[in-house]
């Protein structure tokens, strides 16, 4: 009989044991008891959609839309995509599920994204992200609270030795003056900037500014800086008196851009130096015509994400949870007891294993190695179910098994 050869994992995917699974799940409630205190609902959106709601939200000339995405046509012919990311599918979300009638809309989610690219630490093609987004607030206040959130969850998770960079995008003006400005300077070097690069200077020039490609880096940092407008300048300056208002610190980041059209006002990252080039540990905007990108009306929305691995990383181990209780039977003829038992002190809401494999012998010593709290043991005597109990407290126990 030929040899069956165990199915190996997808490069980039990874399983979770122990530990690992614990500190990802630590994450997760973390970020659910502080999403709870700024009053943001849970959410869910898909994890397919239409390749259209990515490839008009994050631009046909980004990497991501480009080169990352997983798309495929289903068997109707339509191209559908996992999802790279969560805000697209929640503006998606937003204008087809009629959720324009609770503006301002404070919602935040968690969950698995894909993308195709080299898997390096704390990056893998299946990642899972945490996201918090609040669409419809036009005002500084809203940047504020999701800023505010994302420091308030680094503190709840012990995360320290991070920075808020901090940066103003513009409004729409400034945004279409600096445009200008930086595709008559990159055309001045057209032939010099990577394939990439020119094909961004046609389409989206602001783009370029993301490249890592050593031959456009020059031409990056000696582009035109962005000059907001005066209306620009006081949204910036109220989203600054707010972190210092609610304590929250940051430093400012001339060079922190969003490539995409749809960007305004605010940009932001979380940024450590305790997982080297994958620095950045929370990210995030204001996009205010990114609904517009979906074909919906003007809507103010800022938002951020983080990827849970990271931030997984950079915490420390869980307390190990011991259980409550474990029922050693010393004898088979227990079993019923045994079950009898269990089910009466889980639903008294106690943790219960039952350790009635191997051998009878070394079955309490099992049981001592578990870290339960109490132990009950069942065995038999003439028949009869017989019990012992080793606990901190034998008349609570004795009293739930009566």
């Amino acid at each position: 009989m030929a040899k069956i050869e165990t199915p190996q994992p997808i490069r980039g995917a990874q399983s979770l044991l122990g530990e690992e699974a614990d500190r990802f799940h630590e994450v997760v409630a973390a970020f659910d008891r502080v999403r709870r205190l700024y009053g943001f609902k849970r959410v869910e959106v898909p994890l397919i959609e239409p390749t259209q709601v990515f490839a008009r939200t994050m631009g046909e000339t980004t990497d991501v839309v480009s080169k990352e995405m997983y798309s495929f046509d289903d068997r109707s012919g339509d191209s559908i995509t996992l999802r790279p990311e969560f805000t697209a599918g929640i503006c998606r979300a937003y204008l087809s599920e009629g959720w324009q009638r609770f503006v301002p809309l404070k919602v935040a989610t968690h969950g698995a994204a894909f993308r195709y690219e080299r898997p390096q630490k704390g990056r893998y093609r299946q990642f899972h992200q945490l996201d918090a987004e609040i669409i419809g607030a036009a005002e500084p206040q809203a940047d504020v609270e999701l800023l505010a959130l994302g420091s308030q969850l680094l503190a709840e998770l012990g995360i320290g030795a991070v920075t808020l960079k901090l940066n103003t995008l513009g409004d729409a003006e400034s945004r279409d003056s600096w445009r200008s400005q930086l595709v008559e300077h990159f055309a001045a070097h057209r032939g010099e900037l990577s394939e990439d690069s020119q094909e961004r200077l046609e389409k989206n020039p602001l783009r370029i500014l993301d490249s890592k490609d050593p031959r456009d880096r020059k031409f990056v940092e000696t582009a035109p800086v962005m000059t907001p407008s005066a209306e620009a300048e006081d949204f910036f300056g109220k989203v600054r008196q707010g972190l210092d208002a609610a304590g929250v610190a940051y430093e400012l980041d001339p060079h922190l851009v969003r490539g995409l059209d749809y960007y305004r006002h605010t940009a932001f990252e979380f940024v450590t130096d305790q997982l080297g080039a994958q620095g950045t540990v929370i990210a995030g905007g204001r996009y205010d015509g990114l609904v517009e990108q979906l074909g919906g009306p003007h809507t103010p929305a800022v938002g951020w994400a983080a990827g849970i691995e990271r931030l997984a990383m950079m915490i420390d181990a869980p307390a190990i949870e011991l259980i409550d209780a474990a029922i050693v039977v010393e004898d088979d003829v227990a079993m019923d007891s045994a079950w009898a038992a269990a089910t009466r002190l889980r639903k008294a809401g106690l943790s219960v294993e039952i350790v009635a494999s191997g051998s009878p012998r070394k079955r309490f010593d099992r049981a001592v190695k578990k870290g339960a709290r109490e132990i009950i043991v069942l065995g038999a005597a003439d028949g009869e179910v017989t019990r012992r109990v080793k606990s901190n407290d034998v008349p609570r126990v004795e009293a739930l098994l009566a």
